[in-house]
């Protein structure tokens, strides 16, 4: 009687493995098919700003402007990165989740502000995570994409330091809708898919997608950066 079970859980073991190989046939072909952007994708944070990656420990974050958690996740990775500076060094890459219908717009806008004044790139995104609520779906549903796009710039004017119209003027720029996209591309080549995404010297950390509060990113730093200042140490002194 036992026999007859045997061929669901076969077809269910199949489906799985051609699940799978499908994903890694997309990855590949994907990792085939990005170009290559003329620079690291992201945004360096802090002053020096990761300046000797290969002397500090390095804190990659996916955050998607308009996610609740990303914006959750921000405060206690910003006081773990700058508790432990410049040791290490931390670059936030822009991955707008297509269930966020202006995240691509917030994405685009950190560009913007990037290109006009870097200082500002930063302020821009917590400004982001402060009114979020202004660009949930609920709240935009009636809005044009370009009224979006104004009143982003808008918001975005009192941080960057330039007139609304000049800023405005980025969402036209396709170099801005070039750096969004590749963002949100580099994130699918490492398999991210949802935000708020970490990883620790190029490894994921686990619980892709939720929060990691401070006293964690404590526990995940604190070793490697005690280890890393003994081979700092330990090259000096040769």
């Amino acid at each position: 009687m036992a026999r007859p079970a045997r061929a669901p859980l076969l077809r269910r073991l199949l489906l799985l493995a051609a699940v799978a190989a499908s994903c890694s046939y997309y990855l590949l072909f994907l990792q085939a098919q990005a170009s290559v952007p003329p620079r690291y994708d992201g945004f360096a944070y802090g002053g020096g700003a990761a300046a000797a990656w290969k002397d500090a420990v390095l804190v990659e974050a996916f955050l998607d402007p308009l996610c609740p958690d990303s914006r959750d996740s921000w405060h206690p990775l910003k006081l773990a990165v700058e508790r432990y500076a410049p040791r290490v060094s931390l670059i936030v890459h822009p991955f707008p989740l297509p269930y966020h219908t202006y995240a691509f717009h917030a994405c685009r806008a950190l560009y913007i502000a990037n290109k006009l004044n870097s200082s500002s790139t930063y302020p821009l995104l917590e400004l982001f995570f402060k009114n979020q609520e202004k660009f949930y779906n609920s709240a935009t549903s009636s809005l044009s994409s370009t009224s979006v796009a104004v009143e982003m710039s808008k918001m975005a004017s009192q941080t960057v330091g330039n007139s609304v119209s000049e800023f405005l003027s980025g969402f036209s720029d396709t170099k801005t809708d070039s750096a969004a996209r590749v963002s949100f591309k580099y994130g699918c080549t490492r398999g991210v898919y949802g935000a708020p995404f970490f990883f620790v010297n190029g490894f994921l950390q686990p619980g892709g997608g939720s929060p990691i509060d401070y006293s964690t990113w404590i526990g995940i730093l604190d070793p490697l950066v005690s280890q890393n200042g003994e081979r700092i140490e330990m090259f000096t002194s040769m």
